[in-house]
């Protein structure tokens, strides 16, 4: 291999292990006798630019997925997007205003055919730049949510539901979009405190010299006022009630009602009711059977039931609206007000209510498994505190509304039919031939397709992507690769989307398969900025993401993203994480550079001390290996890789290379076993860090596969651990021994003799020739020796537990050293006092795990045993 370069370069590196990965069909999977681990993306929308959610997303799912693949399993990660009806209508809208056409001079085919050229060219780069983040996707299977095998699929679907009498058409208020001119389900909405004006309007009673005030935020919807409700115990309004009342700016009157809804504590205790323009008003109005009056357009607008307001746009109409009520001298105060309003989640338009006519599921027939699933912990949450969310939505759950006036999506299948008496008919059948043929049955056979009207309007898009975990297996059509995928392993998803999503694929996972759709859900936290902010484009905090990994590399950035990733939590992303990411690549890089830049000779026998490093770092890898399967059991992904960061930039490079390290050439024995060493330590960290691991794997030489990515690595067992707590021993007295030269300014390499306590714990450490070739070659330690009794005259200093003592030609300054040993014992001080805290808890002592108990004594006796050391010391100072 060419000779590497100085400085890690993932510009050269990255590309050529993606090709190469792909051109190898390594991420590709077809059912066999393996274990299959399945994973579906949550599909991005078509219109979509890889953002910091997604990288934090899809990170931890190829995380999941490359360690499926090294943990030998059948790894199987499908891509795909979602067609995202409303935005990308308004995107192929906006395409043709900029050449001149309305979509309104389009007809639907001709509409259709421009969205399909605009999604052909513009749609799924998001995939493509998942590929730069090192997503492992299996490229063959990528779906899209308007494809064929996904639209039959969907069609099928609301045909079943139908005739299963669990969809249903209905005249309802619903959420509607003025700018996308289509209706929006209750999840679609995002809802925020905003600043208002509140007018308090004055209506006047027929026949009396007396008013009611309301208070409204939307004087404009005065017009469709079809009554005042007061509460029927209000003593304020009792003898009002049944009487008429003038409507401002009109020559209407209206009655006035009684209805428990009224809050008499709120306002006057006087409600305007417009049953056309808001949920609540409409349900009263049903109630009380009062007319409907619908003033504003689809498109926003005043019509002309608003008479001197028609065609205004809503905010221009409430200002002229206030100026007219003003002079006629019923507006009667006008006052700052906030309050909450729900916008459109794609368009941020205020939402207009609407009592429109669409389609919906009947909810409370399908909810019920899914409930159940998830309380029981078939479906396991993770994080658990969002299982509480879930229930709460569920046991409150409402009719879905599917229908959506666009031209863009899956068309709902259903034709009606006008017979002579004026009265429509409802025919659902997945083709056109077969809703004919229906037709013909139910009407006889003059049918013909001209009688029948197909519906204009599309489903909801979620309405297709709750299929997904079934759909991208083609489960409605095959049950070979569904029975082998399904239910997939585990979702990863924001737990924003709970309701629009998860709980929806849930419901339908047990409507169509009586199975779970996945095992578990990851919930991911939001990607935020260091001052705990979201991130978007207004705020300016959110980074390119394709520059990050231009400008870091893919490692960095998924090492900066995860490293600050924990369960459920947000990540609170900072630049510094991303340099951290790139200074391990670097670091790791050079210890590369560092071990094959050693020659070996074979005529030189293993030293002693470099036998038992191997085995310490050995011992040491494999807790850390074992450490990682568990904290993956429970998706701690984020500590984890902090345990490895810390594992490979302390104990192997800090560490193990420098016990090995040679003055000349090195014994083929040791080399080999730190090559070893290395190149499993990449397979541990190869699911974060992809590109960097596979070239260091490479250039170490001593791969037994092609790859990493089809090379597993299992937990090796270990005869004992027993080095393990040998080495803390002498790293720790290496480290207080450079202290002690740092704090008495004597250079590193003088000779030092340490003198212990015949009764040290470790006495038959410091003993052996191997121990003391280390200290000698990491510390420069010459002697180690065993004394009867303190030395007043040495220098003392503690190690762990134990008091070790050093000849050192210079003079401690007594108050610093005192200074130092007070504040060791406050530290110690509070220190066991939340210990003893813990182990007084009961509770704690009879429900921790044996062995955690243990620990916490442990950590108890070795302080007290610092504590008094140190007393000890102040002692003699003082």
């Amino acid at each position: 291999m060419a000779e590497l370069s100085r400085h890690y370069d993932p510009s050269e590196i990255e590309d050529k292990w993606y090709k190469h990965w792909e051109s190898k069909g390594y991420f590709h999977s077809t059912p066999d006798e393996r274990e299959s681990f399945s994973i579906v993306i949550p599909p991005p929308n078509v219109t979509g630019v890889l953002h910091m959610g997604h990288m934090l997303n899809n990170t931890i799912q190829d995380i999941l997925i490359r360690q499926a693949r090294l943990d030998g399993k059948n790894a199987c990660w499908v891509p795909g997007t979602d067609h995202a009806s409303i935005a990308t209508e308004a995107k192929v809208v906006r395409m043709l205003r900029e050449k001149g056409i309305k979509k309104s001079d389009l007809t639907r085919e001709e509409f259709l055919q421009y969205a399909w050229e605009w999604k052909e060219k513009y749609g799924g780069i998001i995939l493509n730049q998942l590929r730069k983040l090192g997503a492992s996707c299996d490229w063959e299977r990528e779906a899209f949510t308007m494809d064929e095998t996904r639209s039959k699929a969907v069609l099928e679907v609301f045909v079943d539901l139908f005739k299963k009498g669990k969809l249903y058409r209905g005249q309802r208020m619903v959420n509607w979009d003025p700018q996308a001119q289509t209706v929006l389900s209750n999840e679609e909405v995002l809802y925020a405190d905003e600043n208002a004006k509140l007018y308090r309007v004055r209506y006047k009673v027929v026949g009396q010299e007396e008013y009611i005030v309301i208070a409204t935020t939307r004087p404009e919807t005065i017009l469709g006022d079809t009554a005042i409700a007061v509460h029927p115990d209000d003593d304020r309004y009792k003898d009002l009630v049944g009487a008429q009342v003038h409507v401002p700016m009109t020559d209407r009157t209206v009655p006035i009602i009684a209805d428990s809804y009224v809050d008499r504590e709120f306002g006057t205790g006087a409600l305007k009711i417009t049953p056309a323009h808001d949920p609540n008003d409409f349900e009263i109005g049903e109630r009380h059977k009062l007319e409907i009056l619908d003033t504003i357009n689809a498109d926003g607008t005043m019509n002309e039931l608003a008479g001197h307001l028609a065609g205004l746009s809503r905010e221009k109409a409430r200002k002229l609206a206030a100026k007219t009520l003003e002079e006629s001298g019923n507006l009667v105060e006008l006052e700052d007000y906030r309050h909450s309003v729900g916008r459109s989640e794609r368009t941020n338009v205020v939402i207009e209510p609407r009592l429109s006519l669409q389609w919906y599921v009947d909810m409370q027939q399908l909810v019920k498994p899914a409930l159940e699933a998830v309380e029981s912990g078939e479906v396991a949450f993770f994080p658990q505190k969002y299982i509480g969310v879930y229930r709460h939505w569920m046991t409150n759950i409402r009719d879905w509304c599917i229908s959506r006036q666009l031209w863009w999506g899956h068309q709902i299948p259903a034709w009606y039919y006008l017979d002579e008496s004026g009265t429509e008919h409802v025919i659902v059948e997945l083709t056109e031939e077969e809703a004919l043929a229906s037709a013909k049955k139910r009407f006889g056979e003059h049918i013909s397709l001209n009688d029948l009207r197909r519906d204009e309007d599309v489903l909801d898009t979620w309405f297709s992507s709750w299929l997904w975990p079934i759909s991208v297996f083609d489960g409605f059509e095959s049950e070979e690769e569904l029975n082998y995928y399904y239910p997939t392993s585990v979702l990863v998803t924001g737990w924003d989307i709970i309701f629009l999503w998860v709980a929806r694929m849930i419901i339908a996972g047990y409507e169509w398969r009586e199975l779970r759709p996945f095992k578990d859900v990851y919930f991911t936290g939001m990607v935020r900025d260091k001052k705990r902010r979201k991130m978007s484009k207004s705020l300016g905090n959110s980074p390119d993401a394709l520059e990050l990994i231009a400008n870091h590399g893919a490692d960095s950035v998924r090492f900066g993203m995860m490293s600050c990733s924990p369960a459920g939590g947000d990540l609170l992303f900072d630049d510094k994480l991303i340099e951290t990411g790139r200074n391990f690549c670097n670091k790791m890089w050079n210890a590369l550079r560092l071990i094959k830049g050693w020659e070996a000779d074979e005529s030189l026998a293993q030293p002693q001390e470099s036998a038992e490093a191997y085995q310490w770092i050995s011992q040491s890898l494999e807790a850390i290996i074992a450490e990682k399967k568990k904290s993956f059991e429970t998706y701690r992904l984020s500590e984890s890789l902090k345990s490895i960061y810390s594992f490979v930039w302390g104990e192997y490079c800090s560490w193990y290379l420098e016990m090995i390290k040679p003055e000349g050439k090195i014994d083929p024995v040791t080399l080999a076993q730190c090559k070893y060493v290395y190149a499993r330590i990449c397979r541990m960290l190869h699911p974060y860090m992809p590109f960097i691991t596979e070239e260091i794997w490479h250039q170490l030489d001593v791969q037994d596969g092609d790859c990493i990515v089809n090379t597993g690595i299992a937990v090796t067992d270990v005869e004992s651990l027993s080095r393990l707590q040998e080495f803390e021993e002498i790293k720790s007295l290496v480290s207080k021994v450079r202290e002690l030269r740092n704090k008495n300014g004597l250079k590193q390499r003088d000779a030092l003799q340490i003198q212990f306590l015949e009764g040290n714990t470790y006495r038959d450490i410091w003993a052996k020739a191997s121990t003391k070739s280390l200290l000698a070659k990491l510390a420069y330690v010459d002697e180690m020796l065993a004394i009867s009794k303190e030395d007043d005259t040495l220098t003392a200093f503690t190690s762990g537990t134990e008091k070790y003592f050093a000849e050192i030609d210079s003079t401690i300054n007594p108050e610093e050293e005192k200074a130092r040993l007070e504040a060791e014992i406050n530290r110690l001080t509070g220190f066991l006092t939340g210990i003893e805290k813990k182990l007084s808890n009961e509770r704690f002592v009879s429900n921790a795990p044996e062995q955690v108990v243990a620990l916490e004594r442990k950590k108890q006796q070795d302080a007290l045993t610092k504590m008094e050391n140190a007393k000890s010391m102040l002692a003699k100072l003082s």
